[in-house]
């Protein structure tokens, strides 16, 4: 039996993908799903950790803004820096953001207007532990559901993200008046990747067509090469 990668799926008040995010992972074999609270400082052992969607502490103040400040934050900080996979899911990423780990900030959309519906997107970035089993220039579709999803960067720095080729995915048809079509942004090194879209929401056929199961997979294969070098580099 493949060994487990412990996988982090931090909770908080106001977190309402946790579940669909729980089964995501659990679907794919070799990955176990744990729930952080967000008051953790410690946990052990966790090889990634993903930043599910919903109202953190009620979208107050702006939205991620309380939940980037949470006791959990100094731990996801500490394994971004240390290389560990990061994901954050449409809230998510809005607290990715706010807590420095991703740059940029989501703003709200350009109609005014709360967003659920389905959206075509490109694949830009097949780099990351997130997207590695996609091919640049991939179609999909992804649902989203936000209202504050405008991606926005000030022209410098949106220049350096285009030129370090630090975009992930693109809408096909711009919902919501993200700069650039911007739908997931990754860092620098490479390791923390935010996405407005649900990739949880679609990995089942049940639901339509499972593109989202491939961010999770990605994942798998990304954490089992990395066992792979460890075991060979400790031989």
């Amino acid at each position: 039996m493949p060994p487990l990668h412990r996988v982090g799926i931090v909770q908080f008040p106001g977190t309402n993908c946790d579940l669909d995010t729980w089964e995501a992972v659990e679907s794919i074999p070799n990955l176990t799903p744990v729930f952080l609270s967000h008051r953790d400082r410690r946990v052990p052992d966790l090889e990634a950790v993903i930043l599910p969607g919903g109202f953190s502490y009620g979208d107050y103040l702006r939205t991620g803004s309380i939940a980037a400040k949470s006791p959990v934050m100094e731990l996801v900080g500490d394994l971004a820096a240390a290389g560990v996979p990061i994901l954050g899911i449409c809230n998510g990423f809005q607290i990715l953001t706010e807590a420095g780990l991703l740059p940029g900030t989501l703003l709200q959309n350009s109609g005014r207007t709360f967003l659920c519906r389905e959206e075509s997107l490109v694949i830009e970035n097949c780099h990351t532990p997130f997207t590695s089993l996609f091919e640049p220039g991939t179609p999909l579709t992804l649902p989203i559901a936000h209202q504050e999803g405008r991606y926005f960067l000030d022209p410098d720095q949106l220049h350096e993200l285009e030129e370090n080729a630090q975009v992930l995915v693109r809408y096909a048809r711009n919902p919501n008046g993200s700069l650039r079509e911007i739908a997931g942004v990754v860092n620098k090194r490479g390791n923390v990747v935010g996405l407005m879209p649900h990739p949880e929401r679609r990995v089942r056929a049940l639901f339509g067509k499972p593109d989202g199961l491939l961010f999770f997979q990605s994942l798998s294969l990304f954490l089992e090469r990395q066992l792979l070098h460890s075991s060979a580099s400790t031989s």
